[in-house]
């Protein structure tokens, strides 16, 4: 049993710690709205009243917040984890952010004396409920190691990318690559329905050949079966291609689908789906294409 603190309980980190407390370890939970606490207290854990009194009572604090700001302040701000860490404890950041904000709490984690990993996750919320998500990892390999018992309770599958920043320049790379399979699965299923066939036929007829994947498979139907529901909300894909995007400027290379995908994400946070499933691309597709997929 290890002493287990965790920042973040919303959509993603409740289930996390949920699954992290049946595992037999001891969970100090915080969050900054406290009825997000109750759920994990109520499933055996404690809760906390900072972040600093979390890393306190722990001796490898997560961290599961919504951006790059929230997991500086988190970690590294007035009342921060760093406030409570001893030196020699390990801070493992799962939150999708930036990889160069990854590396800035690295090096001050680094000079107080504990160890840092980043370590995103792809899998939205069904994977975190089951325990199933695939976590994308930067750190040294002892860390690695330190943290990988935890790994395999709230993922299936964990993978050391290289050094601090990796796990998250990993995560971009994984959120492109499903955001542009959601775009043009969308824009396949709006071909089918114009052209009169039914979207659900096309969907089966196809995802056992070359075009099928997991993307397809988890959002097509809910594409036709009209449920944008959020597994992962598009407010949320649109910050991970925004630091896609900012990635990409300071590397200086030119990212068009990911520009597209930014514009068409964005159009839709500011037109009020912020909150849907990013399934929910479709509706830019549809909105421009004047139809609306659906089986039939």
């Amino acid at each position: 049993m290890t002493k287990v603190g965790f920042i973040g309980l919303g959509i993603m980190g409740r289930p996390m710690a949920i699954n992290l407390i049946n595992a037999g370890h001891e969970v100090t939970a915080f969050d900054v709205f406290p009825a997000a606490i109750q759920p994990v207290v109520d499933a055996g854990g404690s809760a906390a009243s900072s972040c600093a009194e979390v890393a306190s009572k722990s001796d490898i604090v997560v961290t599961m917040v919504q951006d790059g700001p929230q997991a500086e302040a988190a970690i590294a701000g007035e009342g921060g984890a760093l406030e409570g860490a001893s030196p020699g404890d390990l801070i493992i950041d799962m939150s999708s952010i930036a990889p160069g904000v990854s590396q800035r709490i690295g090096e001050a984690c680094e000079k107080a004396g504990v160890g840092f990993i980043d370590a995103p996750v792809s899998g939205g919320e069904p994977f975190a409920i089951s325990g199933d998500l695939a976590i994308m990892v930067g750190g040294k390999a002892d860390l690695f190691e330190r943290a990988k018992p935890l790994f395999d309770i709230v993922g299936k599958s964990s993978v050391l990318c290289g050094d601090v920043g990796a796990g998250n320049v990993t995560k971009l790379a994984n959120q492109i690559v499903v955001g542009a399979n959601i775009h043009g699965l969308a824009e396949a299923l709006a071909l089918a329905t114009k052209a009169g066939v039914n979207p659900e036929t096309v969907f089966n007829a196809i995802k056992g050949g070359l075009a099928g994947s997991n993307v397809m498979n988890a959002k097509g139907p809910m594409m036709f079966e009209r449920n944008f529901t959020a597994g992962f909300r598009i407010e949320l894909h649109q910050k991970d291609i925004n630091n896609a995007m900012e990635t990409a400027r300071d590397l200086g290379i030119p990212l068009p689908v990911t520009a597209n995908l930014q514009q068409v994400l964005t159009s839709l946070v500011e037109k009020g789906y912020g909150k849907e499933d990013h399934s929910g691309i479709l509706h830019f597709v549809e909105e421009n294409a004047g139809i609306e997929v659906k089986k039939f």
